[in-house]
């Protein structure tokens, strides 16, 4: 789920609270499997969710102002999660955003400017968007890229939940220091060979920063960090409420730190519904006249 809100579904692309123990011994030996295991019980566990067929997050994301780089494209972030946004508004916004995910794989989001709504959706095949803010009314199909970035997006549940009935290998790459407390770092490498890191709080065991899908900007090609905050328990599941992106310096710049080029993007959910009742045609192609109001089919 988060990771698709923070990288498979931002249009505008370019879209949990821990406690804190020191690293001990016995912690640092845990294996990647161990490391799993404890994640996903302190998500709410894995029965738990093998029940959720369907997702539906509210809130508002930060965007604009010209110090800003571009928004958390296609979970997300969950979200991914890349359709570019306003990019040059002279005061920062936050703007108004739904965003519903189906198993297997299927996404649509939905973002508030300026009275309008631009839609981004994915079947788990096909994708369209719709950007009415660029003044583009047409329906648009997903570029090979854009179809090759949603393709390699993780279900609603995340990497680490059922991952090896989902073709994945997941190995432990040490334990990390993030903001200052210790995490395990995760190298999860999907069927398809795509490579992503998770860091584990090792107090919580719920996931602290994911490592983002790479941005080019000026040509070249930035790391990208997500972070987790604010997990709060939504029907016996433990969910972020705020995702924080941070687009870092290409890694061939010789800088004397890692800081973020641009302030943390950031994502506020102010709802999250599990197993809403979602019409199928919300995954498909969407008509024109979707982008005048806000989502009405839930």
């Amino acid at each position: 789920m988060r990771h698709k809100l923070v990288v498979a579904a931002f249009i505008l692309g370019s879209a949990f609270s821990r406690g804190y123990a020191a690293e001990s011994p016995q912690a640092a030996n845990l294996s990647a499997t161990d490391i799993v295991a404890k994640n996903v019980a302190s998500r709410g566990g894995l029965t738990a969710w093998r029940k959720v067929q369907t997702l539906q997050f509210e809130g508002k994301l930060g965007a604009g102002g010209d110090k800003r780089g571009t928004l958390p494209s296609p979970e997300a972030a969950a979200v991914s999660r890349k359709i570019s946004t306003p990019r040059r508004l002279a005061e920062e916004a936050e703007l108004p955003f739904t965003m519903q995910l189906q198993r297997p794989r299927k996404t649509r989001l939905e973002v508030e400017f300026k009275g309008q709504n631009a839609i981004q959706v994915y079947d788990g095949t096909n994708g369209w968007k719709l950007r009415p803010f660029l003044n583009r009314l047409e329906v648009e199909p997903y570029s090979a890229q854009e179809l090759k970035m949603a393709s390699q997006q993780s279900d609603l549940d995340g990497p680490l939940v059922d991952y090896a009935a989902k073709g994945s290998r997941v190995e432990s790459d040490g334990v990390e220091q993030v903001e200052g407390k210790p995490n395990y770092k995760l190298r999860v490498t999907t069927r398809s060979g795509q490579v992503t890191h998770v860091w584990i709080d090792s107090a919580t065991f719920l996931e602290s920063k994911i490592e983002g899908q790479p941005r080019e900007l000026d040509g070249k090609m930035h790391p990208v960090e997500i972070y987790y905050r604010d997990y709060r328990e939504v029907e016996g599941l433990k969910i972020p409420f705020i995702l924080e992106t941070r687009v870092l310096p290409p890694v061939d710049e010789k800088r004397a730190s890692r800081e973020p080029l641009f302030p943390p993007e950031k994502i506020e959910i102010e709802r999250v519904t599990v197993n809403p009742k979602l019409d199928s045609a919300r995954f498909s192609k969407p008509p024109v006249t979707d982008s005048v109001s806000r989502p009405k089919g839930m």
